[in-house]
């Protein structure tokens, strides 16, 4: 039984899940592995079921009906991993965008370094981006840049995807009052924690544009993170008042 619980979800990833299932578990120590799919119409779910003869009693899957959002998907990911033993909890892309060789890091700035939560971070050190469009590097640094500016969270890639939870972490978050659907899912996680005094480490990874598939970011992915972030800090502050008022 393994204590580390990779999360990856897809929508339409047949070109990509294969590989990245297949690293993840070539891995040591072991993970499993909970996939979370929304419904693909191009038969991603069906080869995951496929994998499972394979990754017997370490491949799971959850099946939604439709396709809600990240934020969605990953709850119900999260959901799943609390109703069982795993002690940390992994977010993960099927893209291949997210080193599976850095799993191992994240797990033990966690595990060993008795931190709460590990971010793989693409600017804690400089750019550290592959293949990326220059127009998507500058728009996810700046948006980055303007979380901190706005909230005071002290994480510098605070949209990353590529995350390692410990159990407290998630079990201290009340999930039914996430704002988020989109990509701004992740900055709102991260900075729930914090305010929570969680003790958060980034760690320097290296992101690549994905080789197959079609991205899932537009616009309005964007506008969520950009324009929910103010109504997201101004509502932190509030609710402290309130607080301190009773």
């Amino acid at each position: 039984m393994s204590d580390a619980l990779v999360i990856i979800p897809t929508y339409n990833e047949l070109e990509n899940i294969s590989r990245i299932v297949n690293a993840v578990f070539a891995k040591r120590p072991s993970f499993h592995v909970l996939v979370v799919d929304d419904n693909s119409p191009d038969g991603t779910a069906a080869l995951v079921t496929k994998l499972q003869q394979r990754y017997e009693h370490q491949l799971f899957m959850l099946n939604r009906k439709e396709k809600k959002g990240l934020g969605v998907a990953y709850i119900a990911g999260f959901k799943w991993a609390l109703e069982r033993s795993y002690d940390f909890i992994f977010e993960m892309d099927a893209d291949y965008s997210h080193d599976p060789n850095d799993l191992i890091k994240l797990y033990n700035t966690c595990k060993e370094d008795g931190y709460d939560v590990a971010v793989g971070s693409r600017y804690v050190k400089g750019v550290n981006v592959v293949n990326w469009p220059l127009g998507r590097v500058l728009l996810s640094y700046f948006a980055s840049m303007y979380v901190r500016f706005i909230t005071g969270l002290p994480v510098k890639d605070a949209t990353a995807g590529f995350i390692c939870y410990k159990r407290e972490v998630l079990e201290a978050i009340n999930f039914e009052k996430i704002q988020f659907v989109g990509y701004a899912f992740q900055v709102e996680l991260k900075f729930k924690a914090w305010l929570k005094g969680f003790k958060i480490k980034e760690v320097s990874v290296i992101f690549t544009n994905r080789a197959y598939g079609k991205s899932k970011m537009n616009t309005s992915i964007f506008s969520e993170a950009i324009f929910g972030i103010m109504t997201m800090k101004l509502r932190s502050i509030f609710n402290r008042k309130q607080y301190e008022q009773k």
